[in-house]
């Protein structure tokens, strides 16, 4: 089964080989390179070439992205009809795979009928920027479903590899749909999709590097617990919401019945009185992983921020 690895990169010179690197040292050696560089102007693509030298030339493919941001450059290189195999799997541009990773995820992945739109995510184990460990993402227990993807994203997209359904499914959005990021967009859309399965493996196989220039940090820890209420309050979880509504409309008809049922709910509580809101809340029935992210999410709808 070949599986063709979607990195994007934008001035990732700096611990690009060490990804690269890993790559190659994977348990599941059928595997290609696509690469959308977002506009770099050190040395990246020297890197990627100089780590491609000795490839069949077959097995990279660089493109140039929409400059638009991370999200918009994944959902672009995601689309791209000359990127063609069985399975995909996201990576960023500094992070460190275990050998194990891809032969891990596929286990699970051909255990799903290939006509279904299936989804692995999980844990990852925190780094420093000299690739020391420092703990690792949360765990969480709850099933992975539509109902929680409206209100949470458990996986990174440098965790996510998904088969040719799920890709078909992200190609029939759409590169230039309107979407807060391209990992809790395909949660959103696998888990919803009629048929779609997403599991979440406890067990980190990706080591997620902790730097200064990180677009996207680790959410563990009391700064990111705060950092989350910040954006409560400021109206950022209420704005990410009614973007994800609207991209999730555009997809309405392929959801299924529970999922579009939820989503209806969900969105008509949004704007309702306090003691409807809550009740059309609890109706709807999305949930995010923790007590405390419980919590949080009635908080949210207490003060209208959801």
């Amino acid at each position: 089964m070949k599986v063709s690895i979607l990195m994007c990169t934008y001035n990732g010179q700096r611990f690009l080989a060490e990804q690269i690197n890993s790559f190659e040292r994977q348990s599941h050696f059928n595997w290609s390179l696509a690469i959308s560089d977002d506009g770099s102007t050190d040395k990246t693509l020297e890197v990627v070439r100089s780590c491609a030298s000795d490839w069949p030339r077959e097995r990279l493919k660089i493109f140039s992205g929409p400059k638009k941001g991370f999200a918009a450059n994944f959902l672009s290189l995601t689309c791209r009809a000359e990127v063609q195999a069985d399975f995909y799997a996201w990576s960023d541009q500094d992070d460190i795979w275990n050998e194990d990773k891809l032969e891990t995820a596929l286990m699970w992945l051909q255990s799903v009928p290939e006509q279904v739109p299936a989804l692995y995510c999980g844990r990852t184990q925190l780094i420093s920027e000299l690739g020391i460990a420092a703990g690792q993402s949360p765990k969480f227990s709850q099933p992975p479903k539509f109902a929680n993807a409206l209100v949470q994203c458990i996986g990174g997209g440098n965790t996510m590899v998904f088969n040719h359904a799920a890709r078909e499914l992200l190609r029939e959005a759409g590169p230039h749909i309107a979407i807060v990021s391209h990992d809790w967009w395909a949660y959103q859309l696998v888990s919803g999709a009629k048929g779609g399965v997403v599991f979440y493996d406890p067990h980190a196989k990706t080591l997620y590097r902790q730097h200064k220039s990180n677009l996207v940090g680790s959410n563990a820890g009391w700064y990111a617990r705060l950092y989350r209420l910040w954006m409560v309050l400021h109206g950022r979880f209420n704005e990410w919401n009614r973007k994800n509504i609207r991209a999730l409309e555009v997809m309405s008809h392929r959801l299924d019945q529970q999922s579009v049922e939820t989503l209806s709910n969900f969105k008509a509580a949004r704007d309702q009185p306090l003691f409807p809101r809550l009740a059309g809340i609890r109706r709807s029935g999305v949930y995010r992983q923790t007590i405390g992210g419980n919590l949080g999410l009635l908080f949210a709808a207490l003060i209208r921020r959801i």
